[in-house]
C-alpha cells in the first residue's frame, strides 16, 4: 500500500477499500492481459471473455470514483493512474469494435479516449523520472489518434498529432533511449496517413470540410417494386493489406482504412453519449447488427490468411456472403506453361517474414517452382462452396479473370485495373485509384481529373447528380437481359449494391478519360459485365460527360467515344 505509514494509523473499513481496489486493479490487469491470447478468429470465443474483462474494469471504474479521497490519502493515487485505467478501458471499446464492428463502440473508446486529455490525467507523467511512464503517454495518444480517424475526426487528429510530435521531442530529449528512431517513424506514418487524400473540400473562406464516405441513410438505391433480387446478406469481410510502400498507420494500409469504411454505415451515436464516461456497458448494443463483421489482416502470412478464410467461412450463416479484399503486390508467374490454370497465373503477395534467415529471404532451389508466398486464384476454390464476392486490387489481379466457378454458388470477382498513366503511378503510395473508386466516387473523379481540391458547394452539388447515376446505373444492371445471375444475387445487400454500382461508374470514367487507352488500364470483372448494357451504356457515359462538364474538366474526356479509336 503505498502512500500508507503506520497500517495501524488507518482505520479497518479504509483499508478494506484499498485492498478491494488493489484486488479489482490485479483483476484487471490479469484479465487485459489474458485479451491478446484469444484467438483473433471466430465468432463466439471470446465473448464470455470479454464479457467479464467489461465488469471488472465497470468495478474498477466506479470504485475509484466513490472512493477517491481515501485512495489518493490513503494509497497515494496518482492521476496518471487513473488515466492508464480509462486508456485500457478505451483500449477494451476499441477491441470490441474490431471484434463486432459496430461503430457505436468506436464512440465509447472515444468517449474515454477524449476524458483522458479533457481531464489531464497524464499531464505530471513528464514531471517523473519514469522513461516507461512517458511510453504510455505516447501509446495512449497513438491509440488515440487511430479512434480519431476512424471517426473523421481530421481536426483533432491533427491537433494531436501536434501535441504527439511535442511530447515525442521532450521524451528524446530528456532521456536517452533506444525507441526514438521508432517513435519519429510513428509521427511520419501518421503525418503521411493524414496527408494522403488526394482531394480537399473547401468552403468559401478556404476552410476544410470533413466528409464520411461511410453508408449513410438514402445513400444507395432502393430496391424497386417488382425488381427480382437475391436475399443474400453480407455477414463477413475480410479486408487484406500488403502492398509494399503504401501509407500506413498502426497496421492499417490507407486502402485498408477506406475499404473498412465503404463497408460500414454512419456511427450511431447512443443519447446518453455525454455522460459515458462513468459508465461501462458493452451490453447496450445497436438493436440489430448494423454492419458485416469484418477482419483486418495487414501483411498476413498465407497461413493467416487461409486460417481466417476457414474460419470465417465455417461460421457464415446461411443466406450470407462472404468478402474477400485483397489490397497487395502482384506476384507473376516465372514463366508461361502449356496450361493456364488457376496456379499458373501468380496472384497476389501474402508476407513471407517466417521465411527469414539473418534478414535474407531464403532463395528457392527451384527457380520453375510457384511462388510459396503468394494468394492464387486455385487457393480461394475450396471457398465458393458459399456465396462469395472478391475484390482485386493489384498489379496482378487479371490472374482472378478466369476464375471458375466449380459448385454453382453466386461469385463474382471485381478487379482492378494492372495498369495507370504515369502521372497516376506517382500517387500509389496514397492509396489506389481503384479501391478510391469503390470508397469515394466523386474524390477519384477529381482526384483522376488531377483537381486537388474542390469548392463545397460544387462537391454537394456533385454528390447530389452522383445520385442520380446510381440509380441509372442500378436499373441498367437489375434490367440487363444477359448479365450473369450472380451480380443480381448480390444486388440484394447495401454494401454489395453500392460496390457494383461504383464499379461500374469506375469503368465508364476510366474508359472515357483521355490518359486511359491500355486496356490493362480498365477494371475487369468474372463474370464478366455485358458491357453495352452497363460500363458501355451510352446515358453512362453521357453522365460522365456532365459530371465532366459540372466540374470543367471535360477536356479531359472524350467526348464521342469514337474519337478514342
Amino acid at each position: 500500500m503505498t502512500g500508507i505509514g503506520a497500517e495501524d494509523d488507518v482505520p479497518l473499513c479504509e483499508r478494506k477499500t484499498i485492498t478491494d481496489f488493489c484486488y479489482l486493479l490485479d483483476k484487471s490487469k490479469q484479465l487485459f492481459n489474458g485479451l491478446r491470447d484469444l484467438p483473433q478468429y471466430g465468432h463466439k470465443q471470446w465473448q464470455s471473455y470479454f464479457g467479464r474483462t467489461f465488469d471488472v474494469y465497470t468495478k474498477l471504474w466506479k470504485f475509484q470514483q466513490q472512493h477517491r479521497q481515501v485512495l489518493d490519502t490513503r494509497y497515494g493515487l496518482k492521476r496518471w493512474q487513473i488515466g492508464e485505467v480509462a486508456s485500457k478501458i478505451g483500449q477494451l471499446y476499441y477491441h470490441y469494435y474490431l471484434r463486432t464492428s459496430e461503430t457505436s463502440y468506436l464512440n465509447e473508446a472515444f468517449s474515454f479516449y477524449s476524458a483522458i486529455r479533457q481531464r489531464s490525467y497524464y499531464y505530471q507523467v513528464n514531471k517523473e523520472d519514469r522513461p516507461e511512464l512517458v511510453v504510455k503517454k505516447l501509446r495512449y495518444y497513438a491509440r488515440y489518434i487511430v479512434v480519431c480517424l476512424l471517426l473523421n475526426k481530421m481536426d483533432l487528429v491533427k491537433m494531436l498529432v501536434k501535441e504527439l510530435s511535442e511530447e515525442i521531442e521532450e521524451y528524446t530529449q530528456r532521456f536517452s533511449t533506444e525507441d526514438q528512431l521508432e517513435w519519429n517513424l510513428v509521427l511520419q506514418e501518421v503525418t503521411a496517413f493524414v496527408e494522403a487524400d488526394p482531394v480537399m473540400i473547401l468552403t468559401n473562406d478556404n476552410a476544410v470540410v470533413i466528409t464520411s464516405n461511410r453508408l449513410h441513410e438514402g445513400g444507395v438505391p432502393q430496391l424497386e417494386p417488382g425488381m427480382v433480387v437475391g436475399q443474400l446478406a453480407l455477414a463477413d469481410a475480410l479486408i487484406i493489406g500488403n502492398c509494399n510502400n503504401q501509407v500506413k498507420f498502426s497496421e492499417l494500409t490507407i486502402d485498408m482504412f477506406r475499404m473498412l469504411q465503404a463497408l460500414e454505415r454512419e456511427p450511431v451515436t447512443l443519447a446518453t453519449q455525454s455522460n459515458k464516461t462513468g459508465t461501462l456497458e458493452p451490453s447496450e448494443k445497436p438493436p440489430k447488427r448494423e454492419n458485416p463483421h469484418k477482419y483486418l489482416l495487414y501483411k498476413p502470412t498465407f497461413s493467416q490468411v487461409y486460417t481466417f478464410l476457414s474460419a470465417s467461412f465455417k461460421e457464415l450463416p446461411a443466406n450470407s456472403v462472404l468478402l474477400l479484399y485483397l489490397s497487395a503486390t502482384g506476384v507473376f508467374p516465372n514463366g508461361r506453361g502449356e496450361y493456364d490454370g488457376p496456379y499458373d497465373l501468380g496472384g497476389v503477395l501474402t508476407s513471407n517474414n517466417r521465411d527469414l534467415v539473418n534478414g535474407e529471404t531464403v532463395q528457392r532451389r527451384n527457380q520453375a517452382e510457384k511462388e510459396m508466398h503468394c494468394l492464387h486464384p486455385g487457393d480461394l476454390y475450396p471457398f465458393t462452396r458459399k456465396p462469395l464476392f472478391v475484390i482485386v486490387d493489384s498489379s496482378n489481379s487479371m490472374a482472378y479473370k478466369n476464375f471458375l466457378n466449380l459448385f454453382g454458388q453466386p461469385l463474382v470477382c471485381l478487379l482492378s485495373p494492372t495498369v495507370y498513366p504515369k502521372s497516376l503511378q506517382d500517387q500509389s503510395q496514397r492509396g489506389s485509384l481503384f479501391t478510391l473508386f469503390l470508397y469515394s466516387p466523386i474524390v477519384a473523379f477529381v482526384s483522376v481529373c488531377g483537381l486537388s481540391s474542390l469548392r463545397q458547394g460544387l462537391w454537394e452539388k456533385a454528390q447530389e447528380f452522383l445520385h442520380l447515376v446510381y440509380r441509372e446505373v442500378g436499373q441498367m444492371i437489375t434490367r440487363s437481359r444477359s448479365i450473369d445471375q450472380a451480380f443480381l444475387q448480390f444486388y440484394g445487400d447495401e454494401f454489395l449494391r453500392l460496390l457494383l454500382i461504383r464499379f461500374v461508374f469506375c469503368s465508364a470514367v476510366l474508359r472515357l478519360h483521355k490518359l486511359f487507352r491500355d486496356s490493362r488500364s480498365y477494371p475487369e470483372s468474372y463474370p464478366q459485365l455485358p458491357k453495352p448494357d452497363t460500363v458501355e451504356n451510352s446515358l453512362l457515359q453521357k453522365r460522365v460527360l456532365e459530371l465532366a462538364a459540372m466540374l470543367d474538366v471535360q477536356s479531359l474526356f472524350y467526348s464521342n467515344t469514337l474519337d478514342g479509336f
